[in-house]
């Protein structure tokens, strides 16, 4: 081919070869009619479609390796389109209105901005390093995690007595704006799903296809890496309370009261945390209440006060095994450290890490025995 080009072309037609490894089935075995391993890719597409064929193709054929290829890969593929396809009915079936837009609706939108361009830049980054089956995986885990289940909640419409509620034509726009880009992202991976949805989005012109559309983002900044270091710990916060609720078997209706305990830092997102985690409200205190049930985010404490809603003989029972666990983790990472031999000779990082592990465990044990002194006082 590369003589063809020179004759007919006066040029050299590729310069970058892509090799594939050898399609194995699960089992490791090669695949051959001998054996008849070998799956027909015409009953694949009847059964899982030909987008969730594609994608099950590429989660299996990691660069540099032999394809394991495993028909729930394929269905992966088919729950991600029917992922896809849930989130733009939910979307297109959400009222519109011109109203204020809520702080909830700027915190995220400014956020999936932002990750937007980080998950873009990687991805174009992946690609021209040829991994075409992790840079698939960072747009599956963009839309799947990111944008269908955090930004679609951090910005659907509440419902006021059975009733559902408009959303802002502000983050309305925004949110069509950041599907078609998502649907961009994943065309060269799934090129049927998204063609159809893109058309359906917004009104297109005869002979438009999202194969001619572009796609460009500005690079990351600074700020956008801040924002989504920041959310990420908001997430935290979001699941330590429903941790808390499925811990005590508190229904998800029923609002709860956060406690912060000394200094606020997420004080800015209050709006986000308490829709997510539907709470009635986010205060600061210097002691947490006895009955409530803590947890933390880096070196910052949440308390959840339960009230009657927990047995506080059962919470006292479950806190001291908790401690127990932690006093003895405690204790094989300070054997570690007053190992002379493996200080000096470990690298710093490792040590720096096992320090960390140290000071986060005593925090933890000391807020676990406060909680127990607070707890017994109750009995």
């Amino acid at each position: 081919m590369i003589m063809a080009g020179y004759e007919y072309i006066g040029d050299m037609p590729f310069r970058n070869v892509y090799f594939t490894g050898i399609v194995r089935d699960k089992l490791g075995r090669k695949m051959s009619k001998s054996l008849g391993n070998s799956p027909d890719p015409i009953e694949l597409i009847e059964k899982f479609g030909a987008d969730g064929v594609r994608m099950g193709m590429m989660l299996s054929a990691p660069a540099g390796n032999d394809i394991l290829f495993d028909e729930a890969l394929c269905e992966q593929g088919r729950n991600f389109n029917n992922k896809i396809w849930n989130a733009f009915r939910l979307v297109k079936g959400w009222q519109v209105a011109d109203i204020e837009q809520p702080e909830t609706g700027k915190t995220a939108t400014a956020w999936f901005e932002a990750k937007l361009r980080q998950t873009n830049a990687e991805v174009d980054d992946l690609f021209k390093k040829y991994r075409i089956s992790e840079a698939l995986m960072a747009v599956y885990k963009l839309f799947w995690d990111e944008f269908s289940s955090w930004y679609l909640e951090m910005v659907k419409p509440a419902y006021v007595n059975g009733q559902p509620q408009p959303i802002d034509s502000q983050t309305y726009q925004k949110t069509l704006e950041f599907f078609e880009t998502l649907l961009k992202m994943l065309h060269p991976f799934m090129p049927f799903i998204t063609e159809e949805l893109w058309q359906h989005l917004y009104d297109r012109k005869d002979g438009e296809s999202i194969m001619r559309d572009s796609l460009k983002l500005p690079a990351p900044t600074d700020a956008d890496n801040e924002l989504s270091a920041q959310i990420e710990s908001v997430k935290q916060i979001v699941s330590g309370v429903r941790m808390v609720r499925s811990s005590k078997n508190i229904a998800p209706k029923e609002q709860l009261q956060l406690q912060v305990v000394g200094q606020n830092d997420y004080a800015a997102f209050n709006a986000v945390i308490t829709k997510m985690a539907n709470l009635s409200g986010i205060s600061v205190v210097t002691e947490k209440d006895a009955t409530a049930s803590a947890f933390m985010v880096g070196t910052d404490e949440f308390a959840v006060p339960l009230g009657s809603m927990i047995d506080i003989d059962a919470e006292i029972e479950k806190q001291q095994k908790e401690l127990s666990h932690l006093e003895g983790f405690l204790q094989g990472v300070l054997k570690k450290l007053s190992n002379e031999h493996f200080v000096q000779n470990a690298p710093e990082a490792v040590v720096a890490m096992e320090r960390k592990k140290q000071a986060d465990a005593e925090e933890k044990i000391a807020a676990l025995k406060d909680s127990l002194a607070a707890l017994r006082a109750q009995q």
